[in-house]
C-alpha cells in the first residue's frame, strides 16, 4: 500500500488515483503473502521438477503449434487451438514431472540424489515414551533414523510430573528426567528441544499439531493420543505394537529356559514366564521352582491374553519323563 501510494508522487498523472493505487498494491501483497502460504514445505527438487515440466510442455506445445496441422484454417480457431495445446500440454507435463520428481537431477547437473543427503523426517517424543524408558535402549541399538524431537512443553510436564506431591507421580517424572538425560547421553543421537510454544492449551494437541506441521512421526504410548494422531493422519509410532511385533514365536521341539516362578494347577507342574509374559507350564518340575532351567516346548495353546506353552524338563539334553 505504501509503495502504491508513493508511485502516484514520482507519476504526476496518476496523482488523482492514490487510493485506486494503494489498494491495487494491497491486493499484490496479499497475493504473495498467499503464494508464499501455498508453497510452505515446496523443495527444491520439486521446484527444478517443475520447472523442467513447464519447459517441455512449451517445448511439445510449440512443436504441435508449428506443424502442418495448423497451416490452413480460421485464424482464430488456430489460435485458441494452440492456447489449450500450450495449457493442457504444460499441465500434464507438470503433473508428470512433479509425480516423478525423485528422478530428476536438476539442481546440481549429473549429480544425483541419493537418500542419505536427504534431510529425514524427525520423531516427536511424549512423556509416556519418557517415563516408559524403553526408548533409551532403542535408541542405543540405532533403530532410530533422524532426530529425535522432545518439544519443550515436554520436558516442561515432565518437570511438574517430578514436583508433584504424589510420590507415584514424582517416581515417574524423575524416571522420564534420567531417560532424557540417557539419551543426551548417546552417541550419533540426534537430539532436538524445541523452544517454541504451540498455541494449544492441550499437550496432546500440541503434539500431533507439532508432528503434522512439520512433517514428523509421532512415537508414544498412550491411547488415546494414538487415536487422535490416526484422526489426524499423522505417521504413528507406537511401542506397545512394537513390543507386540517383536514377541518371539514359540514353536512345538524349540527348547528355551525360563525361570520357575511358582507351582501349577496339576500335580507336579511348576509355571515359569517368558520375557513377553508368555505362560510356561513345565510338567515334573515343581522342585525346581525359584530356579532357572532348561525346558523343551511340548504344545502351544493360544488364549486370550497371549500364548501359554506346555513343555518338558530338559537334563543334560535329554528329556525327562513325566511323573
Amino acid at each position: 500500500m505504501a509503495a502504491g501510494w508513493l508511485v502516484c508522487y514520482t507519476v504526476q498523472e496518476w496523482d488523482a488515483y492514490r487510493g485506486l493505487a494503494a489498494t491495487v498494491g494491497l491486493f499484490m501483497g496479499v497475493l504473495v503473502v498467499l503464494v508464499d502460504l501455498m508453497l510452505k514445505g515446496f523443495s527444491l527438487r520439486g521446484l527444478s521438477a517443475l520447472t523442467f515440466g513447464l519447459a517441455m510442455g512449451a517445448i511439445i506445445a510449440y512443436l504441435l503449434g508449428t506443424s502442418p496441422l495448423f497451416d490452413q484454417g480460421d485464424p482464430e480457431m488456430i489460435f485458441l487451438a494452440r492456447l489449450a495445446m500450450f495449457l493442457i500440454c504444460g499441465y500434464l507435463s507438470t503433473v508428470i514431472a512433479l509425480r516423478g520428481k525423485d528422478e530428476f537431477n536438476l539442481v546440481i547437473p549429473y549429480v544425483r540424489f541419493v537418500p542419505q543427503e536427504v534431510d529425514l523426517p524427525g520423531i516427536v517424543i511424549d512423556s509416556t515414551v519418557l517415563i516408559d524408558g524403553r526408548i533409551a535402549r532403542i535408541c542405543e541399538t540405532g533403530f532410530i533414523s533422524g532426530a529425535v524431537v522432545i518439544p519443550s512443553f515436554v520436558v516442561k510436564e515432565l518437570r511438574s510430573i517430578a514436583d508433584s506431591p504424589d510420590p507415584h507421580q514424582q517416581s515417574r517424572g524423575r524416571r522420564g528426567l534420567e531417560v532424557l538425560a540417557a539419551l543426551r547421553g548417546i552417541k550419533n543421537l540426534e537430539i532436538r528441544i524445541p523452544e517454541s510454544e504451540v498455541s494449544k492449551d492441550d499437550v496432546q494437541a500440541k503434539l500431533v499439531f507439532l508432528a503434522q506441521s512439520t512433517r514428523a512421526k509421532l512415537l508414544t504410548t498412550d491411547y488415546n493420543l494414538s487415536k487422535l494422531a490416526e484422526f489426524h493422519r499423522v505417521n504413528l509410532l507406537n511401542l506397545n505394537q512394537l513390543a507386540k511385533a517383536l514377541q518371539p514365536e514359540i514353536t512345538v521341539g524349540e527348547t528355551l529356559e525360563v525361570e520357575l516362578v511358582k507351582q501349577g494347577k496339576e500335580e507336579g507342574q511348576a509355571v515359569g514366564y517368558m520375557s513377553d509374559g508368555s505362560m510356561v507350564v513345565v510338567n515334573g518340575a515343581r522342585q525346581y521352582i525359584g530356579r532357572r532351567v532348561e525346558v523343551e516346548i511340548a504344545s502351544v495353546l493360544p488364549t486370550g491374553a497371549g500364548k501359554m506353552a506346555f513343555a518338558r524338563l530338559l537334563e543334560d539334553g535329554r528329556s525327562v519323563p513325566r511323573d
